[in-house]
């Protein structure tokens, strides 16, 4: 991505448009070792190294993270009345527009993917390209053959109909689901439909991606080359 030098520092949140070319115009500025003193000079964000007053920068705009959500935070860029998942991320991941893949509800746990690429969030989301997310799911009552034909042959929920969906048991009142839609309360309302309350909501696996084991609530790590690549390929870019 090519971007002006006062551009790329102010986006990347180390100062005011106005204080970069400041710092730019009194070669505080550095790209691959070379003082630039033109605040109007362009470079790539993704190739070229930048340093500021001598300290080396990342001013990579374009990044994807892998979050483990924890539950009590809403799925959004911003709230003014609640915490939301970008509140775990260093500011930088806001304004560079790192965004959540979809939404996770309030109470749910687990995996959140976050990114830059637009067009990516987009495909992943997109119903069309059938990209899975499991889930496992803690419910009131016990469950049986019944539901698990239930979710194979797709659910009426009343202002849309869900396409057949696996449903595992691991336990009586313990399930994992295999889902390729992402409608709001989906999951829970799928559960609701055949007689069961969702009490604990938790999300696996977003496409191949796996959440990563050693994660912990509330931890977050950027995405391999491999796994970006991954995702990538899955939905033909």
């Amino acid at each position: 991505m090519k971007m002006r030098l006062d551009r790329w520092l102010a986006t990347l949140s180390l100062g005011s448009r106005s204080e970069v070319k400041e710092w730019i115009r009194g070669g505080k500025a550095a790209v691959n070792g070379r003082i630039i003193w033109d605040p109007a000079l362009s470079f790539e964000t993704e190739e070229d190294s930048l340093s500021l007053n001598g300290k080396d920068i990342d001013g990579r705009m374009m990044r994807h993270v892998m979050m483990y959500k924890p539950g009590g935070l809403l799925t959004a860029a911003r709230d003014a009345k609640q915490p939301t998942v970008m509140d775990l991320l260093p500011p930088v991941y806001r304004s560079i527009g790192c965004m959540p893949v979809g939404r996770l509800d309030k109470d749910t746990t687990g995996l959140l993917l976050l990114t830059c690429d637009g067009e990516l969030n987009h495909r992943l989301l997109s119903p069309g390209r059938h990209v899975t997310k499991r889930y496992r799911a803690l419910v009131k009552g016990e469950m049986g053959e019944k539901e698990i034909e239930a979710f194979r042959s797709g659910l009426d929920l009343g202002d849309f109909t869900a396409q057949p969906a696996e449903l595992k048991l691991l336990g009586p009142s313990l399930a994992e689901t295999v889902i390729t839609e992402g409608k709001f309360h989906q999951v829970k309302r799928m559960f609701a439909a055949v007689g069961h309350e969702v009490i604990a909501l938790h999300r696996s696996a977003f496409g191949q991606l796996e959440l990563d084991p050693g994660m912990q609530e509330g931890q977050w790590r950027e995405l391999s080359d491999e796994e970006v690549g991954l995702l990538r390929r899955s939905v033909g870019l």
